[in-house]
């Protein structure tokens, strides 16, 4: 009996059978074309950004070179009107104008949107978890235009019923403009920092509680710094879309380039100019048309900046759990 199951495991002569194999019988054309298709997008995101790089850059040059305008004369100069007589380029104004925008609508975001995100993964119900996460996504979806529209006939008209005291508020300011900004980003924050803030394991929370923790020390020094390397991201990344955001501020923040923090002063952004200028009235090569290419690309290295910043602090940070 023994020696019929050797023989029919290994043949009738002792050799092994051979495994089977793991490869398809057929080729599977179809996940080639997928892996194709794949590599293609990758390589568009790729060709994307080469092709912008290159288009700003171009003209950059120009700017610098044909135009004899110097870099320090253009990076730290106080006045800004290239389009007037005699001219003067010094970005330094609408540079401080949008890091003003954004700081005030920072300002507003974080904590309303870290708040939110904090209630969502820790306080609400599924109840109230499936009502508002998707008004938080709808918020994040509405065009900018609407948001700017809003803060132009509601939002400046509510500042001065608020606050009376203050004169001289002009209905298009820094501080208006932000608060717009900060409502447009509180969904980011919100969402990525919830999402964040959910998968880190629950196995913490269980050992904290189990210590004698409360939900709100849970909730503040177990998973907030569990999670803060997806909180750094959502913050950078709302950083970028407060600073490269165009329709808010051409509509709320004005068109004055003053070098100022006050929220009460008009302001002028470098979107702002890029989008009141880029129209077709300018001719192409001529000194105006440069202008804007040299702020898109310093926005450019702007935001490259805040993102190389992000990458690393989310490296620092990451949590890795088993």
């Amino acid at each position: 009996m023994e020696a019929r199951d050797s023989i029919g495991a290994f043949g009738q002569r002792g050799a092994a059978r051979p495994l089977p194999s793991l490869e398809a019988p057929s080729h599977r054309y179809g996940e080639k074309l997928i892996k194709v298709l794949l590599g293609a997008c990758a390589l568009l995101s790729v060709v994307t950004t080469t092709a912008i790089v290159i288009s700003l850059l171009i003209p950059t040059i120009g700017f610098f070179t044909e135009d004899n305008i110097g870099i320090t004369e253009f990076l730290f100069g106080t006045s800004w009107a290239p389009t007037f007589q005699p001219a003067s380029f010094g970005v330094l104004p609408i540079l401080v104008g949008t890091l003003s925008t954004s700081l005030w609508g920072m300002m507003f975001a974080v904590p309303i949107g870290l708040a939110s995100a904090i209630w969502l993964s820790e306080y609400a119900s599924p109840r109230a978890r499936k009502v508002v996460k998707p008004v938080l996504e709808v918020l994040a979806g509405i065009p900018t235009v609407a948001i700017g529209i809003f803060g132009l006939v509601f939002l400046s008209p509510l500042i001065d019923d608020i606050f009376p005291f203050m004169v001289n508020v002009p209905p298009f300011s820094a501080g208006i403009a932000g608060l717009a900004i900060g409502l447009m980003i509180v969904p980011i924050i919100a969402s990525i920092s919830d999402d964040a803030m959910r998968s880190v394991p629950s196995g913490l929370r269980e050992a904290a509680y189990g210590l004698g923790a409360t939900k709100l020390k849970v909730a503040t020094r177990v998973v907030f710094p569990a999670a803060i390397s997806g909180v750094i991201a959502s913050l950078v990344l709302a950083g970028s879309r407060a600073i490269g955001e165009t329709m808010v501020v051409l509509l709320v923040a004005g068109a004055s380039p003053n070098l100022t923090f006050d929220p009460g002063s008009s302001v002028l952004t470098m979107t702002a100019f890029i989008g009141q200028t880029a129209t077709g009235d300018i001719s192409t090569g001529s000194i105006t048309y440069d202008t804007i290419f040299a702020v898109g690309s310093l926005l450019f290295i702007i935001t490259l900046i805040l993102n190389m910043f992000a990458i690393r602090m989310v490296r620092k940070y990451r949590e890795v759990y088993e």
